[in-house]
């Protein structure tokens, strides 16, 4: 049997996404905050020589259905409905810029530059940026700059160190040991592992830690819970052996089992209540009261308002949105004088840049506002009435609705906020899962289902304290089809103790109280 091989040539006509760098990085713009959108828009300001801020505009912009007024690209701003053609200065339509076709996801989007102080909400585009931030001799204006920054735990601890002792050996071991503390104010690091890590003794370790939470605040540098409130009961002289046995036994506390707790303590009804009441008075993280650093505000990349009618307009924040345009004067006169293929480069490469931004800025700014009117006219008996009234939503909804690809609304929704007349709420929190009706009927969201749990047990009476069985057929009753385990998972969600723990409580409350 011979095998005949033979050569040929075909011709075979193919589609297939090609996802060239700037397409990429315009996918990644959707997933920035406004926060990390502005750093990136300062730094291609300060590198790209072509773009400039834009001058300061007023008013928001607005939904879909009213007219768009003109955005970062000025006279450019109907670039979506026309055909690029590849002169100089524009943008090779190889890399023109879309969002609505169904990418890949890819990784988290690059670090921006390191944040800049914290901004008040309400700063224009240009205010944290600088420019209109400066007085007539130039000097910055920014109250902010003159404002002592706050002290930091690790400083704070720092200080008291030095105070404490001036043996070089014990500062040596007491910058080791602050360094291990959390945010809380635990170290929880073996203490074994440092006195070998540094060459000393456990006792010389030990000595150090005992005098570092002798420091401010009380409770610092801690190993566990107990630890932390002995500490701090000592100090307010309330440490005996009876609430010794109660931090001990914690466990018991957090189950609200006093029965238990009154024989390990050898204690009364009244002395337990007294107890557990000097337990509650205690910080269990006294770290927070430094903060973990700089806290970044909150700012709504969407409004919702309602107007006379009972409907509601959906306006992107301009405050929020960074304002560039290309400087096409000063790009044509250097362009005119360019000497040298390599400096011809640049000058196309920065052009080429600055254009995409711009398109890319406005098309991120139209995405955001079609998702956020999607979601707005999907949930409006939410905004009319309250969470009680929140549906069931998921992104393929949106996508399809807008005909965008799910990747395209994920991005979008994340690190974006509404704010509305109820509140500021993040994009993502319209999105939630579906309970069915008990009667068949529209089905519910699970939001709104755990507001309703939470208003039942806040609403229940000391002596008919409700239990998740009886929760799931008051739901039932009422139309909703829920199991046991869900209920108790939402209730667990909210940080609600069980039925036989809120009993104890309520029971040892009414004590106290009589």
């Amino acid at each position: 049997m011979s095998v005949k091989f033979s050569q040929r040539l075909e011709l075979r006509q193919s589609q297939s996404l090609v996802m060239t760098p700037q397409l990429l990085q315009a996918i990644k713009l959707l997933q920035l905050s406004n926060l990390e959108l502005a750093d990136y828009v300062e730094a291609e300001l300060e590198k790209n020589p072509l773009l400039e801020r834009a001058a300061d505009e007023s008013g928001p912009v607005a939904a879909p259905d009213a007219p768009a007024p003109d955005s970062a690209l000025g006279n450019d701003a109907d670039w979506e409905g026309r055909m690029l053609t590849p002169e100089r200065g524009e943008i090779d339509p190889r890399h023109e810029v879309s969002l609505e076709n169904n990418f890949p996801d890819d990784g988290p989007p690059p670090t921006p530059a390191a944040r800049q102080e914290s901004e008040p909400m309400g700063l224009s585009a240009t205010s944290w940026t600088g420019v209109g931030g400066q007085t007539a001799d130039g000097e910055d204006s920014n109250l902010e700059a003159y404002v002592a920054a706050d002290i930091s735990l690790h400083d704070h601890l720092t200080e008291q160190l030095h105070v404490a002792t001036t043996d070089p050996v014990a500062r040596m071991i007491g910058a080791t040991l602050i360094d291990l503390v959390d945010e809380a104010g635990y170290i929880r690091e073996p203490l074994g592992e440092v006195a070998e890590r540094l060459g000393v003794t456990l006792e010389r370790v030990e000595a150090v830690l005992k005098l570092i939470q002798s420091f401010d605040p009380t409770g610092v540098g801690a190993r566990d819970l107990a630890d932390c409130l002995r500490l701090q009961l000592i100090e307010k002289n309330r440490y005996d052996p009876a609430i010794a046995a109660l931090l001990d036994n914690l466990d018991l506390l957090a189950r609200r089992d006093f029965a238990s707790l009154r024989k390990l303590c050898g204690v009364d009804d009244e002395d337990i209540i007294d107890m557990v009441g000097d337990i509650r008075a205690l910080d269990p993280k006294p770290g927070l009261k430094f903060g973990g650093g700089t806290v970044q505000p909150v700012i709504p990349d969407v409004y919702v308002r309602r107007v006379s009618d009972g409907s509601f307009m959906v306006e992107l924040n301009s405050d929020a949105l960074p304002r560039v345009l290309v400087n096409q004067t000063y790009a044509a006169k250097i362009s005119s004088k360019v000497k040298n293929e390599e400096e011809k480069n640049f000058v196309s490469e920065a052009l080429q840049t600055a254009n995409w931004l711009t398109k890319s800025l406005e098309q991120r700014a139209k995405t955001i506002l079609k998702v956020a009117s999607e979601i707005v006219r999907h949930q409006e008996l939410f905004f009319s009435n309250g969470v009680e009234f929140l549906r069931p939503l998921n992104l393929k909804t949106v996508a399809d609705a807008i005909q965008m690809h799910e990747s395209t609304v994920s991005r979008v929704t994340s690190n974006k906020y509404i704010a509305a007349e109820r509140g500021l709420f993040e994009m993502k929190y319209f999105f939630t899962a579906s309970i069915a009706s008990a009667e068949g009927g529209e089905s519910h969201s699970a939001e709104a289902v755990r507001f309703r749990i939470k208003q039942m047990i806040d609403q229940e009476l000391p002596g008919d304290i409700l239990s998740d069985d009886t929760i799931v057929a008051k739901l039932k009753a009422s139309g909703i089809d829920i199991a046991r385990r869900t209920v108790a998972k939402y209730r667990d969600s909210l940080r609600i103790p069980s039925s036989v723990e809120r009993r104890r409580e309520k029971q040892s409350l009414t004590a106290k109280a009589s």
